[in-house]
């Protein structure tokens, strides 16, 4: 249904970013709307615990920053996580050189649940936390690319500068891992 004032449809992220680029600076606030989430969504399935908001905000800063580069060969999503997947390693880099490497402890998470829906909750998150740490790097990638992110194989090749085989062959390696993994427990 449109109301009074209603533009029509959504516009499209090329359209957005030709908005922005002439001096709109909702644009870019759609923008941000648009992906945040999905940004974070990784950024938090690729390990990150910690600063996840930052990380997101940094994504669009450096995005924003560099938007004359942007071919449009891929979508502007799948360019922001390959943007965001750069700063996690070069974050990551960061890390190992300022200190030793500590165990990272889970945060503990609040629950609206009962107490046995929050264990069963907690076992079942920490089989599955565990399988994906069962993973290489890669796989993990690639599976919550595919998986959490709904991106396609051709997608995730550029994400992870690679080729569209080789994102299949991770998958398809990450997905009996995990499958392997949850059996035998």
């Amino acid at each position: 249904m449109t109301h009074p004032g209603d533009a029509g449809p959504e516009p499209s992220d090329s359209e957005l970013i030709k908005r922005w680029k002439a001096g709109d600076s909702r644009a870019a606030t759609m923008l941000v709307g648009r992906h945040s989430q999905a940004l974070a969504r990784f950024a938090s399935s690729s390990g990150e615990r910690e600063g996840i908001e930052e990380l997101v905000q940094d994504t669009f800063v450096k995005a924003f920053a560099s938007l004359d580069t942007f071919r449009g060969d891929s979508s502007l999503r799948t360019w922001l996580f390959t943007i965001e997947r750069r700063l996690m390693l070069d974050r990551r880099r960061a890390e190992r050189r300022d200190r030793e490497t500590v165990p990272m402890e889970d945060a503990d998470h609040v629950s609206e649940y009962g107490a046995l829906d929050a264990i069963i909750a907690e076992e079942t998150q920490e089989k599955v936390r565990l399988s994906l740490n069962a993973l290489s790097p890669m796989q993990r990638e690639v599976f919550t690319l595919r998986v959490q992110q709904g991106l396609s194989y051709q997608e995730i090749a550029v994400v992870l500068d690679s080729t569209e085989g080789a994102a299949r062959v991770h998958y398809y390696n990450a997905v009996r891992t995990v499958k392997e993994f949850l059996r035998d427990d």
